[in-house]
């Protein structure tokens, strides 16, 4: 069995590294064990649906059943998703993680809604058109633009059932051009229609409600804490259970909540945003910040090959991410050579000081701030625009905060030489920028002066940590806070 608190025994092990043995996938959906939820799918050959491995229907017969990497490679051979499981809710899929930087890159930007055209993401990732589709059909075994416009119909569908939006709002924040099409969409790849999918009619309203997953253990409290002492007062706010903050996006500002629900392995997220267009990058950013796809086994695996021992791993270690690049940036550039208490601070004057000021009309009445106002981050052209004489800091790290601010107007996104070449700017800043702002899973802050002060207490090897190196940083500084506190 695969069910131990103490321990994965060896089929668990092999599971997580991506082993591909059905016998393994009987075993786990046999057990229910919720670690695998996302690694695999369940199609029922009698049904003609297909679940998550941790769905409370009646367990098939193994006959009757055969197994997928990916939902959307289900839905390609015909199989309906299931109703009560609802397989478009699990954590992303990692089985075809392991095919290469370009595929993943490429998987994202096929997610993405509204969608591109395949010819404008071959472009981006600079192969062609034609070798980009051999790519993904090896991949997941469908084109790009099948693996698109199911990714768009699991999103509606995730819309119509968790959400209380119209189906005219539906239809447009999921990318299709009419209610026609939508109609389409969930008779051919779910096999139903949106109205069979929404029991009963609800009161149209515009804040969305959504339950997001992930693979436990999920150590919330160190997440809490993470983004609690990283919090810029107006702008985010943590509580016992929560973490919640106001963003800018497409020029408006919008807000989300997401309570922390430790029984269903996951949160529930609430966003307000006036602009519903972009709805999709805004729940998968929500994800990322919170890192909710993080697989908790492969990285303990690659911490203890590093050469941590058991007992010095923190349990559902996860990295909380920033709400973008350039808030990254901007957090790193404020922070250098001072502490994070005194980095917050300026941060947290920068942003009130040139940040948008949130209207009453979507401010949240359970967010408390000391003055009642709130703010969402600063663009990149309003720091420009400003002298900064505000900040407390040398004029040498003004001057680097503005021309970082500067690479990013426009909505560009600067390459890292660029970055480098600011003057104050040095390899440090830039790799808390790759890991906290790009989600990079694989840097290993050995510059850093905390990490290189643990790293030198044990003996660990910190290539072997990869590609996984930046929970190895963030390791480091949880046995320093440990250190501390013993």
């Amino acid at each position: 069995m695969l069910m131990s608190d103490n321990g994965a025994v060896q089929d668990d092990r092999a599971l997580a590294n991506e082993v591909l043995d059905e016998s393994l996938f009987s075993k786990a959906r046999l057990s229910r064990d919720p670690r695998f939820d996302g690694r695999f799918f369940v199609a029922v050959k009698t049904t003609g649906i297909f679940c998550r491995p941790i769905c409370p229907a009646r367990l098939p017969k193994e006959e009757n059943v055969t197994y997928f990497e990916h939902a959307t490679q289900a839905m390609a051979q015909g199989y309906r998703p299931c109703f009560r499981c609802r397989p478009d809710s699990a954590p992303r899929s990692a089985a075809w993680k392991g095919v290469g930087a370009t595929v993943s890159r490429a998987l994202s930007l096929l997610s993405a809604i509204p969608i591109e055209s395949v010819s404008d993401i071959a472009c981006r990732l600079g192969i062609s058109e034609r070798y980009l589709n051999k790519l993904v059909v090896n991949a997941v075994g469908i084109s790009p633009k099948q693996f698109q416009n199911m990714q768009r119909a699991l999103f509606a569908k995730q819309l119509i059932q968790q959400t209380h939006l119209s189906m005219t709002d539906v239809s447009v924040t999921a990318g299709y051009q009419s209610l026609r099409q939508l109609q389409r969409a969930m008779e051919q790849y779910c096999a139903t229609s949106p109205t069979q999918l929404r029991k009963k009619q609800c009161a149209e309203q515009k804040t969305i409600s959504l339950f997001l997953s992930y693979r436990p253990p999920y150590n919330w409290y160190n997440v809490r804490d993470f983004l609690a002492t990283r919090a810029i007062e107006g702008m985010e706010h943590v509580t016992e259970n929560s973490y919640q903050r106001y963003f800018s996006n497409q020029s408006c500002v919008g807000f989300f909540k997401a309570v922390h629900d430790e029984a269903r392995c996951g949160f529930n997220v609430h966003i307000d945003m006036p602009n519903l267009s972009s709805l999709h990058n805004v729940i998968e950013n929500i994800k990322l910040v919170l890192d909710l796809h993080a697989d908790p086994l492969l990285i303990e695996q690659s911490l203890m090959q590093a050469g941590l021992s058991k007992k010095q791993l923190t349990s559902g270690l996860r990295l909380p991410s920033a709400w973008s690049v350039f808030e990254s940036g901007c957090r790193a550039i404020v922070g250098q050579q001072v502490s994070v208490k005194a980095a917050i601070g300026q941060v947290t004057l920068l942003v009130h000081q040139l940040g948008e000021r949130v209207p009453n009309v979507v401010s949240s009445q359970d967010f408390d701030t000391e003055t009642g106002e709130r703010y969402s981050f600063p663009t990149p052209e309003a720091v420009v625009s400003n002298s900064l004489e505000f900040l407390r800091m040398p004029q040498a790290r003004k001057s680097a905060l503005h021309s970082f601010a500067q690479l990013f107007v426009g909505d560009n996104m600067p390459a890292h030489e660029d970055i480098l070449a600011i003057k104050g700017v040095g390899p440090w800043t830039l790799d808390y920028l790759k890991m906290r702002g790009e989600r990079d899973p694989d840097i290993y802050l050995g510059g850093d002066l905390i990490v290189r002060k643990i790293a030198q207490q044990f003996p660990i090897d910190p290539e072997k940590a990869a590609p996984w190196r930046s929970y190895l940083t963030l390791q480091l500084w949880q046995l320093s806070n440990q250190q501390k506190e013993s």
